[in-house]
């Protein structure tokens, strides 16, 4: 839909159901003497002893919590950690996260050891502007996930404007994120970084510069395959490593010995490849293989041709003569999605094409290229290899990257969109 409101719209952002979006920002309100409810993404991996080891998603929200309580307002946090499947459970709780945050908002963060109820309540009721509270575990209540509007609602009561900012699970119809929202009507917008992400993707696929190209990799082209039809057409280039390439390979008549293979995609593969030569998008496959005979960092490990993998040996990461030829390519490219790694990179006897590829594309960004890196296994890949600052945009939401690219509406948007 579009607004009527005279306020600053991060972009009109055509997406591939062809619905106009546009990203409504907390620009709209002035927050002073309000208090913010926000639901943030704080699923952040921690350690043993509850320290955080991957702080993005936090950091990555803060300019949206600096922005309200600049403006005077107080900020109330809602997020879920985790999958706790019988209700609260220590090493889910939200309590771990306290500490970092108050050191990076430069301000004690109040804590409420449940998310709804009287202590919630007047812990939020209480909160003075510049304050900040941060909520238990969401999930910590199984109405989370179901989408329960009394649970919603409840949720509600503690906030005078909702904001959304949380691009990782705008893609569940989860009571904080797709439900919430008619509970403020004309009183909920978007944050900073749920615009980001979706400016940043648009940028990609809908409006980049060419020649663009999509890097995907990962272990089977089902898990990949309404992405990959949904870019035939829309980018010049798609490149294909990791254990889905195999498909591909054997669909073309190639050889490729005990290499992971989904038989059942050999002709969806051969159409595939059809259909992008018809729309003029260029796959790009592998030429050789590292293997081995075992799934094991150790053992009898070669290059081979990946037209010509011997019985008894698998593929488990792509060659070097391939490293050559995607480098080539991607250096010729002026727009980058990567989503999956080349093969199996958490054995250090594998991850050098995720390595290479890696590099290749944050050469290609240092010469003016926009790369997008979206997904768990990518993200971590650029992370392991310290190469985040090295690309232009890190998501943080690995499945919403791939909902929205696959042209599917996002609940958590449709929401927010909606109550406005």
């Amino acid at each position: 839909m579009l607004f009527k409101y005279k306020i600053l719209f991060i972009n009109f952002v055509k997406i591939s159901h062809n619905i106009l979006v546009s990203m409504q920002t907390i620009d709209k309100f002035s927050f002073s003497g309000q208090k913010a409810l926000i639901r943030v993404d704080f699923n952040v991996p921690l350690n043993a002893e509850f320290q955080i080891t991957d702080s993005t998603r936090i950091i990555e929200a803060l300019p949206t919590i600096q922005k309200i309580l600049k403006d005077g307002g107080s900020v109330i946090l809602m997020s879920h950690l985790g999958r706790p499947k019988e209700g609260p459970a220590e090493k889910y709780s939200l309590k771990h996260l306290i500490s970092f945050l108050s050191e990076k908002l430069g301000t004690e963060v109040k804590f409420a050891p449940d998310c709804i109820g009287s202590e919630a309540q007047e812990l939020a009721s209480n909160l003075k502007s510049g304050e900040v509270l941060l909520l238990e575990n969401l999930r910590f209540y199984k109405e989370e996930e179901k989408g329960d509007p009394a649970f919603a609602e409840k949720l509600s009561k503690l906030g005078d404007i909702y904001v959304n900012d949380a691009f990782g699970t705008a893609h569940r119809a989860h009571a904080s994120t797709a439900v919430i929202a008619q509970f403020f009507p004309n009183k909920s917008s978007f944050g900073y970084l749920m615009a980001r992400e979706i400016e940043n993707i648009s940028k990609a696929i809908e409006s980049p510069e060419r020649p663009s190209a999509a890097i995907m990799g990962g272990a089977k082209i089902s898990d990949k395959l309404a992405l990959v039809k949904n870019l035939i057409g829309k980018v010049d280039r798609i490149f294909i490593g990791g254990g889905m390439a195999f498909t591909f390979i054997k669909a073309q008549g190639g050889k490729i010995g005990n290499s992971l293979c989904e038989e059942d995609m050999l002709e969806t593969c051969a159409q595939l490849l059809k259909e992008s030569s018809a729309k003029g998008t260029e796959f790009v496959l592998p030429v050789d293989a590292v293997i081995n005979n075992a799934f094991a960092n150790e053992g009898d490990i070669k290059t081979s041709s990946i037209n010509e993998i011997p019985d008894g040996f698998m593929g488990l990461d792509i060659g070097p003569e391939s490293v050559k030829l995607f480098d080539s390519k991607i250096q010729d490219t002026k727009t980058i999605l990567w989503n999956g790694p080349m093969g199996v990179f958490e054995m250090s006897s594998f991850e050098n094409g995720t390595k290479e590829v890696a590099l290749s594309i944050a050469k290609a960004t240092s010469n003016g290229t926009f790369s997008l890196v979206g997904g768990g296994d990518s993200v971590a890949a650029v992370n392991k290899f310290n190469l985040k600052d090295k690309v232009s945009y890190v998501s943080t939401g690995g499945g919403a990257m791939l909902e929205y690219i696959e042209g599917k509406i996002l609940p958590g948007i449709k929401a927010v969109n909606e109550a406005n």
